[in-house]
This record gives C-alpha cells, sequence and structure tokens, in this order.
C-alpha cells in the first residue's frame, strides 16, 4: 500500500518560513507526479502546487506565486514545499498527493494521498 508521509507543519509568525516534506515509499517515485493541496476549515480542498516526474515542470496557485517552491528528489522518494512570507490566508491541512505520469492541479485526479500536516500563522 502507498504510503505518503508529511511533515514540518508548525505555527509560525506572519512573514515566516516553514519547509514540509513528504516522504513516499511502496510506489514508484520516478514516475510519479506530485502535488500539494491545502485545506482550511470550512473550505474545499485547494491546489498548491504540483511537480512533474523529473522535476522540470513546476506549477503553483497564483496565490503562491513567488512564496512557495516545489521540489523533489527522486533517489530520496522526498517531495518538498518551501513556505516564504507566509500570509494569514495561508493556514491550513497541507496535503501530499501522487498520481503517475502527469502533473495537474486538480485533487481529484490525484491516486494517493497523505495524512496532512498542519499549518497555523500567528499574526
Amino acid at each position: 500500500q502507498v504510503q505518503l508521509v508529511e511533515s514540518g507543519g508548525g505555527l509560525v509568525q506572519a512573514g515566516g518560513s516553514l519547509r514540509l516534506s513528504c516522504a513516499a515509499s511502496r510506489l514508484t517515485f520516478s514516475t510519479t507526479a506530485m502535488g500539494w493541496f491545502r485545506q482550511a476549515p470550512g473550505k474545499e480542498r485547494e491546489f498548491v502546487a504540483s511537480i512533474s516526474r523529473t522535476g522540470s515542470g513546476k506549477y503553483y496557485a497564483d496565490s503562491v506565486k513567488g512564496r512557495f517552491t516545489i521540489s523533489r528528489d527522486n533517489a530520496k522518494n522526498t517531495v518538498w514545499l518551501q513556505i516564504n512570507s507566509l500570509k494569514p490566508e495561508d493556514p491550513g491541512v497541507y496535503y501530499c498527493a501522487g498520481r503517475r505520469w502527469v502533473a495537474t492541479m486538480t485533487a481529484s485526479e490525484y491516486d494517493f494521498w497523505g495524512q496532512g500536516t498542519q499549518v497555523t500563522v500567528s499574526s
């Protein structure tokens, strides 16, 4: 059974930074596109960023462009989300997700999901 385990969430002041990690196991990571999504209380899960199998393609929601960076290391079966300049609208549960072959921005198209890591922003 595929496992995606997120870590790195926490309480950060507005303007601060976090680095989220997602460790994958029991899948062929090099053929799996990865994405990050987030969900705030009372809101739908929304796309944050995704990355192609090789890492050459990176896609971001407009709300995080220039502040968030997605990256991956296929040798370590890990994908990261560097979060900078945190804003009050950024908190929520951040989920790592994977799908075979092609990176997309649609949550329903992802096959594998982690349990999520909480990001909280203090003003």
